[in-house]
């Protein structure tokens, strides 16, 4: 049997937190929350996950300098981020590769999407 893999959610809308962590428990995922940037960072460089799913607009620390921290330090390089937002212009998405996320996707956004996402992302990581 294969390990549970850790994805950390950050968002700072609850009740968007709170749905996703639903889905993904159900698909067989350990989920940390996290609802502002600089809590995101702490949780991501101490908790290691398998993979981030990230907002851009968060309190404290956007979602790019996240992204950035956490992309350009090699013990972090390797972990998948996938940039959730409502942002949905092009120069929004290029600034989201800039920055190092391995995907974008805007919301609003169908829910079996995003899982195929995450298990492309994993899967690929799990590769490299």
């Amino acid at each position: 049997m294969t390990e549970k893999k850790t994805i950390l959610l950050v968002d700072d809308e609850p009740d968007l937190l709170e749905s996703l962590s639903i889905r993904f428990k159900a698909s067989g995922y350990n989920v940390l929350t996290a609802v502002d940037g600089l809590d995101a960072l702490q949780k991501a460089r101490t908790l290691s996950p398998d993979l981030i799913i990230l907002d851009l607009m968060l309190p404290k620390m956007d979602g790019y300098k996240v992204a950035r921290l956490l992309k350009f330090d090699n013990r972090y390089s390797h972990i998948p981020i996938l940039i959730l937002s409502a942002r949905g212009q092009d120069l929004d998405k290029e600034m989201g590769k800039n920055a190092g996320a391995d995907d974008y996707m805007v919301k609003p956004f169908v829910s079996v999407d995003l899982i195929s996402r995450v298990e492309r992302l994993l899967a690929e990581n799990a590769d490299s």
